[in-house]
């Protein structure tokens, strides 16, 4: 078996998961590549020997390796998923962080989840991604212009709102007066979407949310639409320019520029253990039944 194992920071508190990953993998003689920046502050910590193979982007992968494996919180899985793109590589992640929506295993059972990962016993979730292209052309986005969890239009360098003009295939929707608009993935809705009142989906559901951020027509709602759908916005405001970000990765664009957003043709492939199901997570996470009147 061959596995990358992909990071971006590391804290004290990762010492051991990373000590139990590296042993249990050693022990049972998986072929290991070390993303090149994790591998030096790994190896800078004494945590391994710089004795690994090593990947530095995109182009050193290829369909030879198995699985990805991200160390680290649901930020870390979203960036594996951009080294990853369209690879078809499965993604598993360890849980360094929080909450830990997409980085599911947790410290304590690493070794039973590893276990099984060896044993293939464990399933693919697919995950929906938006791709995103604007009119003028944005440098900054033009060359990695998707985002697993959710695209964002907001307001910038001012108190005002902005206006976000809004159609579906071509047919005009809304004009969203608000700070923002985020258009989510069922992946993206337990996140911002989920913090600014949108429903939250399951991963196989083949719909997006639209959910405006702070509207000021107050009788604008989350919408879920299907995900073949096209979305076109035109936004507007005060000053020049407005923030679009796709998952962390931020630009500025011109009033009045055209962005369009789409379902990418391919999908991110997450590993999911039968022990760490979405619903338990949900559970866990959002403390679903800790009602003691449940």
């Amino acid at each position: 078996m061959k596995i990358a194992i992909f990071g971006q920071f590391y804290q004290n508190t990762t010492s051991p998961i990373i000590e139990r990953l590296f042993a249990f993998l050693d022990k049972n003689k998986v072929e290991l590549v070390v993303e090149e920046k994790f591998s030096a502050i790994l190896v800078e910590n004494k945590l391994i020997q710089d004795t690994y193979s090593k990947f530095s982007s995109y182009k050193d992968l290829d369909k030879s390796f198995d699985m990805l494996i991200s160390v680290g919180g649901d930020g870390t899985f979203l960036k594996a998923a951009t080294v990853v793109r369209n690879l078809g590589i499965p993604i598993l992640g360890i849980n360094a962080g929080r909450l830990g929506f997409l980085a599911t295993v947790q410290q304590n059972n690493i070794e039973i989840f590893l276990q099984l990962v060896l044993e293939k016993k464990y399933t693919i979730s697919k995950r929906t991604l938006l791709s995103l292209t604007c009119s003028p052309k944005v440098n900054e986005i033009a060359s990695l212009n998707f985002a697993m969890n959710e695209v964002t239009v907001s307001r910038k360098d001012t108190t005002s709102m902005i206006t976000i003009e809004t159609y579906l295939n071509g047919e005009y929707l809304n004009s969203y007066w608000a700070d923002g608009l985020i258009i989510s993935t069922p992946t993206g809705s337990t996140g911002y979407s989920m913090s600014c009142g949108g429903p939250i989906l399951m991963p196989e559901v083949n719909s997006l949310v639209l959910t405006p951020i702070a509207p000021h027509n107050l009788n604008a709602r989350p919408l879920v639409i299907p995900d073949n759908t096209t979305i076109k916005l035109k936004v507007s405001g005060r000053e020049e320019n407005y923030l679009v970000s796709l998952d962390s990765r931020t630009a500025s664009v011109k009033n009045e520029s055209v962005l369009t957003i789409k379902k990418t043709p391919f999908k991110i492939n997450m590993v999911e253990i039968p022990e760490e199901t979405f619903l338990k997570t949900l559970r866990n996470k959002l403390l679903w039944g800790e009602d003691k009147r449940n």
